[in-house]
């Protein structure tokens, strides 16, 4: 699997607008460990994951607001054990995620 680092430079490189999602904390069970990243461009490319599933639409979304405003944003995301299956998560911890605008050079 390619890193994220080698989308980021391919797709800035075409051109594209990319945000950065970065795991930076997380506390109880966790689809994705701290340091986990997913890259977004402003049409829809993805790689990498944030959450498994669980929170990346909304993570895609942000990424979105910050590639509009180039403002920075720290977003937080958890559910309980027991509401978690419900909604499809099957964690139920916490997890903290940095989406940063990544400057193209130009």
């Amino acid at each position: 699997m390619r890193d994220v680092l080698e989308y980021i430079q391919e797709w800035t490189a075409e051109g594209e607008e990319v945000a950065l999602a970065t795991v930076v904390g997380a506390a109880g069970s966790t689809p994705r460990p701290i340091g986990a990243k997913l890259v977004v461009t402003r049409t829809g490319r993805m790689q990498g994951s944030v959450s498994g599933g669980c929170v990346e639409g909304a993570v895609v979304q942000t990424a979105m607001e910050v590639l509009d405003s180039g403002v920075p944003q720290l977003v937080s995301f958890g559910i309980s054990d027991e509401m978690g299956w419900e909604v499809g998560l099957s964690c139920g911890g916490e997890i903290d995620v940095f989406v940063e605008r990544i400057a193209t050079g130009d």
